[in-house]
């Protein structure tokens, strides 16, 4: 038998999910409702600004902590938002994509045995990330039908040895949007336990329902938080990979201190692009949000109607759906049948917890996609009752 090489820590995790079903969509020819990627372009200005930076020989190694134009106008952002006045050369790292900030802040952060305590279901690339660092992740488990966060449940899970709690909100897969009481309890505990907050905030700007708060804006948690975000999602460039991570000194050179050994620089020309679409303006935003909440109730409405028991998302592109009604043993036995046969892929969640069991019974979908597409893959849903 072949030899496996792979490091022990890393064995467990194999290919990811979105991987093995993006590439049966490809063998069956079905609609790909799976990863998570829009399939239009975002803003062509903001492709004509890295263009630009390009010809203006914008083409060497950008600074280690990001260009000046991008940080200065993340900077500007988030004061925005927060009220938070920033240090652009000192609050702000930036990364290739959320995905890197996730592992350098962990790999920065955490010594072997620290623990992480993160929200299930969760973003694959936490338990793998918390694992390169040699960590420990406990994990607390949000539940249908709104996915909320039970504080009582995070308390449980402290020990001597808690070092952070990873939060991301709005919620991929969940689409919860944590409430202000949920994150001021939060606060309240990481204040108590003198925890670092690692807030993963990709979709703040793709929410249905209430509204998103930064975690980072809330009374004594500046000062304790790492703010992760990117521009993948809100501005449909995630082929770019350009995200960052906002911190008060001490905590960015967490970052920073894995960052200049993982990427060093990202792509320069790209973060004069990121910089013009943070400069789009509110506008943007608007049709931003109205666009997606079409797609969101289009897709919701028509799975409803086909059967699933849908719970719709406050916020992010996804919805995850209880798939039990059509009687297929678990989510995997169900995704199969769901490509192979109805022509549609999505992702079964089991990936997503510690114990997969706990996701057997849902299924997610992600309606980043064209109306086209999504209406497409809404016709091709009467082949489940066939």
């Amino acid at each position: 038998m072949p030899k496996n090489h792979v490091a022990t820590r890393l064995q467990p995790f194999g290919e990811t999910v979105f991987a093995t079903w993006s590439r049966l969509a490809l063998q069956h020819g079905a609609v790909n409702l799976g990863q998570g990627f829009p399939d239009f372009d975002g803003p062509p200005e903001v492709v004509e600004a890295a263009h630009r930076a390009m010809v203006d020989g914008h083409n060497q190694y950008a600074p280690m902590p990001g260009v000046a134009p991008l940080r200065e106008a993340i900077a500007a952002d988030f004061a925005s938002e927060t009220g938070i006045s920033l240090d652009s050369d000192t609050n702000i790292t930036v990364t290739a994509g959320c995905t890197e900030a996730i592992a350098a802040t962990l790999l920065g952060l955490l010594n072997p045995g620290d623990e992480v305590i993160v929200f299930e279901p969760f973003y694959d690339s936490y338990p793998a990330s918390i694992a390169m660092a040699g960590g420990v992740m406990r994990t607390v488990t949000t539940r249908p039908p709104d996915f909320g966060i039970d504080l009582d449940a995070v308390r449980d899970a402290i020990t001597p040895r808690t070092r952070a709690i990873l939060l991301n909100t709005p919620h991929n897969p969940t689409g919860h949007v944590a409430t202000l009481s949920e994150l001021c309890g939060l606060a309240e505990i990481a204040q108590a336990h003198d925890l670092i907050a690692i807030a993963d905030e990709v979709y703040d700007r793709i929410v249905f329902e209430g509204s998103h708060h930064p975690i980072a804006a809330i009374d004594g948690m500046w000062e304790r938080t790492i703010t992760l975000r990117s521009m993948a999602k809100t501005f449909s460039m995630t082929g770019w990979k350009i995200g960052w991570a906002i911190a008060p000194a001490p905590l960015s050179a967490v970052v920073r201190a894995a960052h200049q050994f993982m990427t060093y620089a990202i792509a320069t020309p790209l973060q004069y692009g990121a910089a013009a679409a943070l400069g789009l303006g509110e506008a943007y935003y608007t049709s931003l949000h109205a666009d997606y909440l079409a797609r969101r109730n289009l897709v919701c409405d028509a799975l409803e109607q086909a059967g699933f028991g849908v719970h719709r998302p406050a916020g992010t592109y996804f919805v995850m759906c209880d798939h039990t009604p059509f009687g297929f043993e678990s989510a995997e036995a169900f995704c199969s049948h769901l490509v192979e046969h109805v022509g549609i892929a999505a992702i079964p969640p089991g990936s997503f917890y510690a114990d997969p069991c706990d996701g057997r019974d849902l299924v997610r979908f992600a309606f980043c996609k064209t109306m086209p597409v999504l209406k497409e893959a809404i016709k091709r849903l009467d082949r489940l009752q066939s």
